[in-house]
């Protein structure tokens, strides 16, 4: 390794270490005390950057911790998954295990699929676009189920929680849930099924309905419409499709 490739390895070791003032003894262009204080500069930047990038995406995680939880949260990631890519839009995906495996969060289990659900919101606003393809729906009357195949919305996601987790998020944000609604729910330990999507640039988030997490996996694994029918044999199709095309959550039929 070249003395470039060295000192710049040594640099970034600094910048992610808990201890600025042994970490730049380990730095050769950064040995007197304005390197030191320039080492402080970048680790500080660093850091505020890792909280405004984790508060972008997990917004309802930082309202249940407060802001100086929230930020020592922040750091700490900041420190243990530091970014490998330069986007820090999309750093920040292994918070939800992070916090799973966190002993001071251990008594509020539910936070970290709170975190799973806040993700998937995040990754659906930036998904491709897609637009609905109205005349491809005369498909579904002139076809046999088997041979079609439905076009989900861009980021559609299913998150299944032994925790109300929809709701918790719904309840922080403007999704129509009361904060002692969703209380309530917490206490009482229900578990809900979230499902995820994109409704035109709009992230959106609802309770899946009985039978529809079976259905909506199946047609993301690629089965046909019949097939999935056929692992969601509870679930009034008719019903389904009527909102699926209502909502965005629909956009397409295609023959397989």
């Amino acid at each position: 390794m070249s003395t470039l490739a060295q000192q710049q390895q040594q640099l970034l070791a600094g910048l992610f270490s808990l201890d600025a003032e042994n970490a730049i003894k380990n730095i050769a262009i950064c040995a007197d005390s304005m390197g030191a204080r320039g080492l402080k500069a970048y680790q500080s930047n660093g850091r505020a950057l890792a909280e405004r990038a984790l508060l972008a995406a997990y917004p309802v995680l930082a309202q249940m911790l407060g802001a100086e939880s929230f930020a020592a949260l922040a750091r700490a990631l900041w420190h243990a998954s530091p970014p490998q890519r330069g986007d820090m839009a999309q750093w920040g995906d292994t918070l939800a295990d992070f916090v799973a495996a966190s002993p001071q969060l251990a008594d509020d289990p539910y936070l970290a699929d709170v975190a799973r659900v806040e993700w998937a919101l995040h990754t659906c606003a930036s998904a491709g676009d897609a637009e609905l393809q109205p005349a491809t729906l005369a498909l579904l009357g002139s076809h046999d189920l088997d041979v079609l195949r439905l076009q989900l919305a861009p980021g559609t996601a299913l998150l299944c929680s032994r925790w109300p987790v929809a709701s918790l998020v719904r309840a922080h944000g403007d999704g129509g849930v009361a904060l002692a609604q969703a209380a309530t729910l917490l206490r009482a330990g229900q578990a809900e099924d979230a499902l995820v999507w994109r409704q035109g640039y709009r992230p959106r988030l609802r309770n899946a309905q009985p039978g529809e997490v079976l259905l909506v996996s199946a047609l993301m694994q690629g089965s046909s419409l019949g097939g999935a029918l056929d692992a969601a044999p509870q679930l009034d199709i008719q019903a389904w499709l009527t909102d699926a095309v209502q909502s965005g959550l629909l956009l397409a039929v295609h023959p397989l």
